[in-house]
């Protein structure tokens, strides 16, 4: 039987090589990329789709995915709170570490939510702050409870339809630094300035957020 290496090292060249299958219980991940448009994520939906082809490509099948993303009550339909979207638990990332057993533990200091444990679809480490280019600002629109955040003005970016520079939403830090002025929610850290992509990518983030299988 001939040698696969020959082959293998011209699909390595090429980018082609087969992906391989993540954990089977990864349930939990944050996106390697946003949809390129801010966050304009074609709302609700839009995300849980972009949630799915990321899980689909990574090889991890047979999950239904929900983007951790809370939205505004408007045009009749009631608020979305991003924690009623994504199951009971429990969670864990592509690497089959647990994140959190439950909804509850996973919004208190319990969960396993650090830089080196909120990895991508792809069992990557995201860069954080001191990395260049920094993506740690995750969208969200929640508080740090899980229910959708609120202000006077926007928080979440048009529920995630908007890229415009007037909008805002509220982001998380993944890494978590604390110290100093620096917020450690890993869901409600900040208001983003704008919601272009450039907008996002200026102050810290890539329009990035985070996927939970339903039902873990």
């Amino acid at each position: 039987m001939r040698s696969l290496l020959p082959s293998l090292v011209v699909a390595l060249a090429l980018g082609t090589a087969p992906v391989a299958a993540q954990h089977p219980d990864a349930s939990f991940f944050l996106t390697s990329a946003g949809p390129g448009n801010g966050a304009d994520l074609g709302g609700l939906a839009g995300a849980d789709a972009h949630c799915a082809r990321l899980a689909e490509a990574a090889m991890i099948h047979g999950k239904t995915w929900r983007a951790y993303l809370s939205a505004t009550a408007a045009d009749g339909d009631d608020a979305v709170h991003a924690r009623d979207r994504i199951g009971s638990g429990p969670w864990s990332n592509v690497r089959g570490v647990l994140i959190a057993r439950d909804a509850t533990e996973l919004h208190t200091d319990a969960a396993n939510l650090t830089k080196e444990s909120i990895l991508n679809e792809k069992g990557q480490v995201v860069n954080g702050r001191g990395d260049s280019p920094n993506r740690h600002d995750i969208l969200t629109g929640s508080n740090a409870d899980g229910t959708v955040a609120t202000g006077d003005g926007d928080t979440t970016c048009e529920n995630w339809t908007s890229s415009s520079a007037d909008g805002s939403a509220m982001v998380g830090h993944h890494d978590r630094q604390g110290g100093g002025a620096d917020p450690t929610s890993w869901n409600a850290a900040h208001a983003s300035r704008g919601c272009g992509q450039q907008d996002l990518q200026g102050t810290g983030g890539d329009g990035l957020f985070f996927c939970f299988a339903v039902g873990g």
